[in-house]
């Protein structure tokens, strides 16, 4: 009983950055602070509830790190969804993975997407998500001449933001379960002591605004686009949910000798089931943590762990002031002090962008196994990284990937070694930019 309680406060702790990060992060699509807040601890609970229940496996799930920003900066800002939309997408995506969890096909949806973009796809996402943290952080900032350029040494925004990225590594360094955790509280402490972040404790209420908001009639009015936006969040759940529950599985000694996960489909439909909870409550897909490694290190083996790590994601709820100082915009105010410039209305989270830059630093691992040695598949992994980055959009990174990797390997005679059904992603792909765009 000790071990899995001790195993699931110390998922909880090493997973827990997602309260302070998804609320801000879905506040740029407009969505009430307090609201997704609400919305992110209880599904975190609901899913954790449904992995010890169903699965009886120590996995803790929440809203997903790269989903989140797919929500706020592809769905909503990029291919203008309303929020209460981008629900309903989360929701149909759920819904679908569900459905392949029951009739267990999954694996061959699998099998549609080539390795090389299997592993890129994660990494360009972490790229994407620590460049978002580099400009809240003013470490990066716009410039009239280059676009971008870097910002201003000799104000607090971005040297505290250096300072809790360099805390942050090394307590992962001598390995501390809660390095993350540790480092957004430290930033944001050094930001009330330099005068970047307000003291005061702002007037944020617990509410139930997105619970329950979801608009299908939008969907159906934009449906080619809606089909495209329900693939990709699928896609990228059963990236996740795949490598976390391996990497975590196999870590934890329940793999069987030929590759086996014992009870794969309910811990599939543990994720399926979170996700459909949280878009309902009001937040973008939940799955399952990577984090729930430190939980096994620790002993936890049982769902009796996941229990405790859901409950505790319920009594992160009575810290709701706290985390709004922390998910505070210091944007305006850096602008006008360090660069001169008034009433900007950039967005600028200090407190945050450390967490934001190791957790994209952490996502790069897969990389290692991209053939990098191949052309076909080392140049479809690397376009699809850098037109996430530098086009400002996960779906254009996909979509530069499954294209450019049909086509080198049709060109090189090694076109048999393409799924069929990969050569009509990519020609929806072209069609997309030709003729929608």
């Amino acid at each position: 009983m000790r071990r899995e309680v001790v195993g699931g406060l110390t998922t909880f702790a090493t997973m827990s950055y997602i309260v302070f990060v998804q609320p801000t992060v879905l506040a740029m699509a407009g969505m009430d602070f307090g609201a997704v807040l609400t919305a992110t601890c209880l599904s975190a609970a609901l899913g954790c509830v449904f992995m010890g229940f169903l699965a009886r496996y120590p996995f803790g799930l929440a809203p997903g790190m790269g989903e989140n920003f797919l929500f706020a900066f592809t769905i909503v800002l990029g291919m203008k969804f309303s929020w209460q939309a981008g629900l309903a997408i989360v929701f149909l995506s759920g819904v679908l993975f569900l459905l392949l969890s029951v009739f267990r096909t999954r694996e061959k949806v699998l099998e549609i997407l080539p390795d090389c973009l299997k592993n890129a796809i994660g990494p360009a996402i972490g790229l994407f998500i620590a460049f978002i943290g580099l400009q809240w952080s003013g470490i990066v900032v716009s410039n009239p001449a280059t676009m971008l350029a870097l910002g201003s040494l000799r104000h607090g925004a971005p040297l505290i933001g250096l300072a809790g990225v360099l805390l942050t590594a090394t307590l992962m360094a001598v390995g501390f379960r809660g390095a993350i955790l540790a480092g957004i509280f430290v930033t944001a402490l050094l930001g009330m002591v330099f005068g970047v972040i307000p003291h005061t404790l702002p007037q944020t209420a617990l509410s139930t605004q997105t619970m329950f908001q979801l608009n299908f009639g939008e969907l159906i009015a934009r449906w080619d686009e809606a089909l495209m936006a329900v693939a990709l969040f699928f896609f990228l759940i059963l990236f996740d949910t795949v490598g976390t529950l391996v990497g975590v599985g196999t870590q934890a000694g329940f793999m069987t000798p030929d590759g086996r996960l014992p009870r794969a489909g309910r811990a599939f439909m543990a994720d399926a089931l979170a996700t459909c909870t949280g878009a309902l409550l009001g937040t973008s897909t939940v799955t399952a943590y990577i984090e729930s490694a430190t939980g096994v290190a620790a002993g936890a083996r049982t769902g009796l762990a996941a229990l405790v790590t859901g409950i505790c994601f319920v009594g992160a709820l009575a810290f709701a002031p706290v985390i709004a100082i922390v998910g505070h915009n210091v944007g305006p105010l850096y602008y006008e002090q360090a660069l001169g410039i008034k009433g900007s209305l950039v967005a600028m989270y200090p407190a945050v962008a450390p967490a934001l830059i190791v957790v994209g630093f952490l996502m790069l691992a897969p990389l290692r196994n991209v053939r990098w040695d191949d052309v076909t598949e080392s140049l479809p992994a690397f376009l699809t990284i850098a037109m996430m980055v530098f086009a400002y959009g996960i779906t254009e990174g996909i979509a530069a990937g499954c294209v450019s990797y049909a086509a080198i390997k049709f060109t090189t005679g090694r076109g048999k070694e393409v799924h069929p059904l990969m050569y009509l992603v990519a020609a929806a792909f072209i069609v997309r930019y030709a003729v929608l765009i």
